[in-house]
């Protein structure tokens, strides 16, 4: 068996490696760069090897530096996670030349599967059905137009070395084409080292279904059930689940058998992922790519199959015959997973980098009614999120017997999971929860453009919803005052007296209503006639309020802003203000603050440094026209004119760094 694994990466992978190998007795090594001298995965291996500056370019994916690493420490085996270098040739190549197992698949595999181009190639001549494009490398914009034009738009531009996400355009006309192929090019250079390109034709409302395979260097490949990946956004994986709510047990079974033969063909072994975009109509599927790593996703197959495709990678790199056959895979259940992104959904999910003030992921395990939390994560609290590496925190999973009881499950976890000094999009998440459609299962890869279509502003409580906040703003307000008319010191007959009549405003609404204490809990009367009895054991000063409102629990992040209480749940942002009747009063007659006006001026809208500026002073715009480009957590984006006027005064250059909100330029009136 192996001895020592080298996991060449970081943050959540490097952490979930490093849980398996110690399960298995074997010592681990981690690297790291500058920027994660305090990371989670240094923390938890055995050893740690500083490999070099932040940018992965100059430390994750240097080549030389894992292999000095590697002799610096004697691991005997590397483990690349995913990104960086795990589907690298060269470095699978470096490897076995330097006699050290490599725990993926054959270099030949790597270099046949992991280049977009050579698969889709080797899947037409093996029959598989595949997606119409240009299968060539393009070499510059006006190829890449023209080629666009004969496959007709939309088409979808991506990086041949591609994943995650990066390289990837959608174009639907000739100038998104033009400056999407550059964009991709761009992308493809700085987060892979391989700026090739090539098109073909974007379907618009597939499903994105994904197959895991499992083979030994025996000659044994085995298919382990489907993962549902349709929720996306910009490219990226954002929810997942197993099994997928689309699929019947034939087309399963077609798709398994499909990419098996696809992995035998190519004398795969390891884990990989066979991706498919499916017609939700037709019920047809093409080959879209295989991934010839451990997928991001992996660990809602790990719920309802029981296996750990880590251990199994582990097994498989020492030569080891897999344990089990075909007939032996079963899927149990449903799973679901729920990416935590560093990023703000309230500003379009633009990356969001600082430090975790408070990182408290809900507690992991089997629930009393058999419900089960697994969050694989790579941050503490009080860790920095880096403006050079993915924006993912974590991986938020539950598993329930059916797919609705999975649901609910997540959504109590997702309110229970407290994270602050950052842009976040638990709320997104807690929303896409709770829609029908979702629910439903009705879902395809444009369920996110098509369910927020003016962006992500936040979820409007229906008014069931709002009595039920304002009810525990109300108790939490209640509890407030009756701490503080315990202050020593007073004279006696100046006690303040704590009333019982009170007036929350909450999303733009007066809820005029009643506090009685009772007996282990707090009777809110409302004036509409409404009496809820809460249970709750939120003390002042705690961030999380567990309450019980007529036998539901609600989990709600507490926030006191001054005299104003925040509460946060099912994707809810809302400020209560409770105040006495007459107070409330005059708060009507307040002038409303207005905020500045900005509409003449561009500014950052994260943080991150610009690469490029399209424009010069005194040059008129047009809307839609690009002004300013600006690169963050290994993402460009272009920033474009919202309308037509004249450019007075540009404030930045090129390799600035800007924070969120810094201004780029000013426009003319």
């Amino acid at each position: 068996m192996i001895q020592k694994i080298l996991i060449a990466n970081r943050g959540e992978i490097a952490c979930r490696v490093i849980k398996t190998a110690k399960k298995l007795g074997i010592k681990t090594v981690a690297v790291y760069s500058d920027a994660d001298r305090n990371a989670l995965h240094v923390e938890m291996a055995d050893e740690a090897v500083f490999i070099g500056p932040a940018p992965s370019n100059q430390s994750y994916i240097v080549i030389d530096k894992i292999l000095d690493a590697i002799r610096q420490t004697g691991a005997d085996a590397v483990h690349p996670g995913y990104g960086f270098l795990s589907e690298n040739a060269a470095f699978a190549e470096a490897l076995e030349k330097a006699g050290v197992t490599f725990i993926g698949p054959p270099v030949g595999a790597i270099q046949a599967m992991g280049d977009k181009i050579t698969s889709k190639k080797l899947a037409a001549e093996a029959g598989v059905s595949t997606v119409p494009g240009h299968m060539g490398l393009i070499t510059d914009a006006d190829e890449a137009v023209k080629i666009s034009d004969q496959i007709g738009y939309p088409v979808m531009i991506k990086a041949s070395a591609g994943g995650g996400g990066k390289g990837m355009r959608i174009a639907w006309h000739a100038e998104e084409a033009r400056q999407g192929f550059q964009s991709s090019k761009n992308e493809a250079k700085n987060s892979f080292g391989d700026d090739r390109i090539f098109i073909e034709k974007f379907v618009a409302e597939p499903r994105h279904i994904e197959i895991q395979v499992l083979g030994d260097k025996h000659g044994t490949v085995l298919y382990l059930g489907e993962r549902e990946c349709s929720i996306q956004r910009r490219n990226q994986k954002v929810i997942e689940e197993a099994p997928s709510p689309f699929l019947d047990a034939a087309t399963r079974k077609a798709m398994g058998e499909q990419a098996v033969a696809l992995a035998k063909a190519v004398g795969y072994h390891s884990a990989g992922t066979v991706e498919f975009i499916v017609d939700g109509k037709q019920n047809k599927f093409y080959f879209l790519e295989m991934n010839t790593r451990l997928q991001v996703e992996h660990p809602v197959t790990e719920l309802v199959t029981g296996l750990d495709l880590v251990e199994q990678m582990i097994r498989v790199a020492a030569g080891e015959k897999l344990a089990f056959g075909q007939g032996d895979v079963k899927l149990n259940g449903w799973a679901i997973e729920s990416r935590l992104y560093a990023e703000d959904p309230y500003r379009n999910f633009l990356p969001s980098i600082g430090r975790l003030t408070r990182y408290r992921p809900p507690a992991e395990g089997t629930s009393a009614d058999g419900t089960v939390v697994r969050n694989d994560t790579g941050v503490l609290e009080g860790g920095e999120i880096s403006m050079y590496y993915d924006p993912m925190i974590a991986k938020l999973c539950t598993w329930a017997p059916d797919r609705l009881t999975a649901i609910e499950a997540m959504s109590e976890a997702l309110d229970s999971f407290e994270v602050e000094g950052i842009g976040h999009n638990l709320p997104f998440l807690s929303a896409v929860m709770n829609q029908e459609r979702f629910r439903s299962g009705k879902i395809t890869t444009a369920y996110i453009a098509e369910e927020f279509k003016d962006g992500f502003t936040g979820v409007t409580p229906d008014a069931a919803s709002a009595e039920k906040l304002a009810a525990v703003a109300a108790v939490i307000n209640h509890r407030l005052q009756a701490r503080a008319i315990q202050i020593s010191g007073t004279i006696g007959n100046h006690t303040r007296k704590l009333g019982k009549d009170w007036v929350v405003n909450l999303a733009g609404s007066d809820h005029g209503l009643t506090v009685t204490e009772g007996t282990g809990n707090t009777r809110v009367a409302f004036e509409a006639g409404n009496e809820l009895v809460i249970a709750t054991d939120w003390q002042p000063g705690q961030t999380l309020a567990h309450a019980d409102i007529g036998g539901e629990t609600l989990a709600v992040k507490v926030d006191l802003k001054g005299p104003a209480i925040r509460l946060r749940w099912r994707g809810m942002d809302l400020t209560a203000r409770v105040r006495s009747p007459r107070v409330a009063a005059l708060a009507k007659l307040m002038p409303e603050k207005l905020p500045p006006d900005t509409s003449k001026m561009l500014l950052c809208p994260m943080p991150g440094v610009i690469t490029g500026v399209a424009v010069k002073e005194g040059e008129t715009v047009e809307a839609g026209q690009a002004l300013a480009t600006v690169e963050a957590m290994k993402m460009e984006n272009i920033l474009k004119a919202e309308r037509r006027g004249t450019v007075k005064k540009i404030v930045v250059k090129p390799g600035q760094s800007l924070a969120v909100d810094e201004l780029i330029m000013e426009f003319e009136g």
